[in-house]
């Protein structure tokens, strides 16, 4: 030993090779698929399909969420303390993919429970929350360890734009493939709808299970070679639970960034929500068109990320989020403005929402990596479980939230439901105004408060090169010491 307290990083490449990145994006396939059909289609599936009063419907997944808001920290945490030899994240999503397809698909089902319309609607909602409690259980088991790859296998702060490119092009192909099977469903389904939605949740959770174990089996011999690097350094003592979610809440570019991305994807899913009822109820188009503009927003995010991974590795990440928001802002503006007929703009504007919607997915998934390395820095630990699960726990929330709201406003506004098989109605005025309200201003407020946090997001890319390079000095003088 030559008495120099540093030496070189042990820590492999952190450029990666397109097979692991390929492999790695693949496992955001499944959950795409899963979160995009209940964003787009389980709200109207229980006001249409199995007659669910609005409010009740709504407050279904809502009420899930409070389950999520223990389940998924405590997932991330467990995650963190895993020891196997395919790593902390491998075994959770190897384990947990089959029981997330299954109950993915059962709730698609329409049972009945009794032959009174009171209690047949209680026990529904009875039914529905149960199986949302057990399948967002199982959609935490294998998304959040999942995202949490994402700081594991580079460091690289362009490396990571990249990976989460890759990431966001099988999640936003999984939204878009979603979409393509459901028109395909709705298409050669004819005689009943639900037998549509049973096919669809069917095929659906199968395509979600496959693409989880190509992840795992492509991205594992590199998940354990950074195993073996940081069990080689010093383990520091363990923090309790309780303590480690209070430091991750006291880490002030953590909060920058959760509020971001609450604010965008609140944004993304209020107005996935209330796409089918602005098309069908104010436009007066069918089933098919409401599905083809969410598919014209998901392939132009889809065309854009590769677009805007460029272009944040020459202006940054916060610059790159600040053109996104704006064009997104205009497209919903003018979505509230539309009329009746005006179906040509209905699709410009579907087009320039996804130009948005593109760095909605893209930006803060990139910046949460940054940000555990600045809690390593601060504390000695690296607890990627706890920060994504915070992330994938407003994601669901988002989601949920999106549901409830929408199904409150429609109740309150006098939206009439239907079942199966009923002719649809006239919506009253109150009814209609109030879902173009939620399809324009509403997000739009949303996003512009995003845009201010993103004016203030401290971490820039010259602070955490800074920050990497203190790390790694302080890494290898802790080998240093070991030796």
């Amino acid at each position: 030993m030559d008495g120099n307290p540093v030496v070189a990083s042990k820590r492999p490449s952190d450029k990666l090779s397109f097979a692991t990145k390929l492999a790695y994006g693949a496992g955001d396939l499944g959950p795409a698929i899963t979160a995009n059909m209940l964003g787009v289609f389980l709200l109207i599936f229980f006001t249409s399909v199995a007659g669910l009063n609005p409010g009740l419907a709504g407050s279904v997944l809502m009420i899930s969420k409070v389950w999520d808001a223990v389940n998924d920290p405590m997932v991330g945490w467990l995650s963190d303390r895993s020891q196997n030899r395919l790593g902390r994240r491998l075994p959770w999503m190897l384990w947990g993919a089959i029981p997330f397809g299954l109950f993915f698909f059962l709730q698609w089902l329409v049972p009945r429970f009794n032959a009174d319309p009171t209690v047949n609607q209680w026990s529904l909602v009875a039914y529905y929350l149960a199986i949302a409690i057990v399948f967002n259980t199982f959609y935490t088991v294998v998304n959040l360890p999942y995202t949490t790859l994402t700081a594991e296998l580079t460091q690289d702060y362009d490396e990571r734009t990249s990976l989460s490119s890759f990431r966001f092009t099988f999640s936003i192909g999984g939204s878009i493939l979603s979409l393509v099977l459901a028109l395909g469903v709705f298409a050669l389904v004819k005689d009943n709808p639900v037998n549509q939605y049973l096919w669809i949740g069917g095929i659906s959770a199968v395509l979600s299970v496959l693409p989880l174990y190509w992840c795992v089996y492509g991205v594992r011999k590199r998940v354990m070679e950074v195993e073996r690097e940081r069990q080689e350094l010093p383990q520091p003592e363990s923090i309790p639970f309780a303590e480690q979610i209070k430091i991750a809440f006291s880490n002030r570019a953590f909060l920058f960034v959760i509020g971001i991305y609450l604010c965008s994807w609140l944004a993304v899913q209020n107005t996935v929500t209330v796409i089918p009822y602005f098309v069908k109820n104010w436009m007066g188009l069918g089933d098919q068109d409401f599905t083809k503009v969410v598919i014209a927003v998901q392939v132009t995010s889809l065309l854009m990320l590769f677009v805007w991974s460029a272009v944040s590795r020459r202006v940054g990440k916060r610059v790159v989020y600040f053109m996104g928001m704006v064009l997104w802002i205009v497209a919903q503006i003018g979505l509230f403005l539309l009329q009746p007929g005006q179906v040509g703009w209905m699709y410009g504007l579907a087009i320039m929402a996804g130009f948005g919607v593109s760095t909605a997915y893209l930006i803060p998934w990139s910046m949460i990596p940054d940000v555990i390395e600045l809690d390593e820095w601060q504390t000695g630990h690296r607890r990627e479980g706890v920060f994504y699960s915070f992330m994938v726990l407003l994601q669901k929330l988002a989601l949920a939230l999106g549901l409830f709201l929408v199904g409150q406003v429609l109740e309150k506004s006098g939206f009439i439901t239907t079942a199966a098989g009923e002719a649809p109605p006239v919506q009253p005025e109150s009814a209609l105004f109030a879902i173009r309200l939620m399809v324009g201003p509403a997000p739009a407020i949303v996003l512009i408060i995003g845009l201010v946090l993103a004016y203030f997001y401290p971490l820039t890319r010259e602070v955490h090169a800074e920050l990497v390079m203190r790390l790694e000095e302080r890494r290898a003088q802790a080998r240093v010491s070991e030796e």
